[in-house]
């Protein structure tokens, strides 16, 4: 693989800037313990890949999309296929972020949701059909059709953004966007991607995040609160099991 340019992760920083118009200090997202740590502190995010775990309502699709909407304003028109667009579901909190990245701003990349990846293939245009045998996406399974757009993305330096990209995926699909997220980063790309996989925290080298009560916390792989609970279940599932099922 070739080493990683230069210049730096595309995306260095993310803050809040409480002085653009509608700002709401009171706002729901705000009482969100990562969200409010990002708000009060910033967030220097590393280059390569970062991974955002934590419990539902601890935050990641949260931060993922916002940072995501913020990312797009930024790049506009110049990053095709840059989606899905804000729905009226989505926080504010996307108009108020601040991104420190560098200039020219890298262009390759996207933003994938699992539960919008067949609106987003079933958009790509016929003249971009080539770069996947000719066969429109969403006619394949949205497993296959989100690597096919990964691997044909993948030398395109810039920032990726996935929101639980897993739950399209069999456990060797899962391996294989391990390797394909190693490829961006050894292109000098980077990656954020929120998700509830210990298969896809394991990437070596990976930066991950734990979001909680605490805010925001950097964790080892072996240390992280998802791969235990993992290793707890997997050897004697009945153990849980029998607390739950009549």
């Amino acid at each position: 693989m070739s080493s990683a340019p230069s210049e730096g992760p595309p995306l260095r920083r993310v803050s809040l800037d409480r002085s653009r118009p509608g700002y709401d200090g009171d706002a729901w997202y705000l009482q969100v313990p990562a969200v409010a740590a990002v708000a009060r502190d910033g967030w220097d995010l590393p280059a390569g890949v970062t991974f955002l775990v934590g419990e539902n309502g601890s935050g990641k699709s949260t931060l993922v999309e916002a940072v995501a909407h913020a990312w797009q304003s930024r790049v506009g028109g110049s990053a095709p296929y840059w989606g899905p667009q804000p729905t009226a579901d989505v926080s504010s909190l996307h108009r108020h972020l601040r991104l420190d990245a560098p200039r020219p701003t890298p262009t390759g990349g996207f933003f994938l949701r699992a539960e919008a990846m067949h609106e987003y293939f079933a958009g790509i245009s016929e003249g971009s059909l080539r770069a996947f045998g000719g066969s429109p996406l969403h006619t394949f399974s949205h497993g296959e059709s989100f690597l096919a757009v990964l691997r044909a993305r993948a030398a395109e330096r810039g920032f990726y953004v996935f929101d639980e990209p897993e739950a399209a995926l069999s456990f060797r699909s899962c391996l294989a966007l391990v390797a394909l997220l190693d490829v961006l980063r050894s292109e000098g790309s980077q990656a954020l991607v929120a998700t509830h996989s210990p298969l896809l925290l394991a990437l070596p080298g990976a930066t991950i995040v734990e979001l909680g009560d605490w805010g925001l916390r950097v964790a080892d792989y072996d240390e992280a609160e998802l791969v235990q609970d993992w290793r707890d279940f997997l050897p004697a599932p009945q153990r849980y099991l029998r607390h739950l099922l009549a």
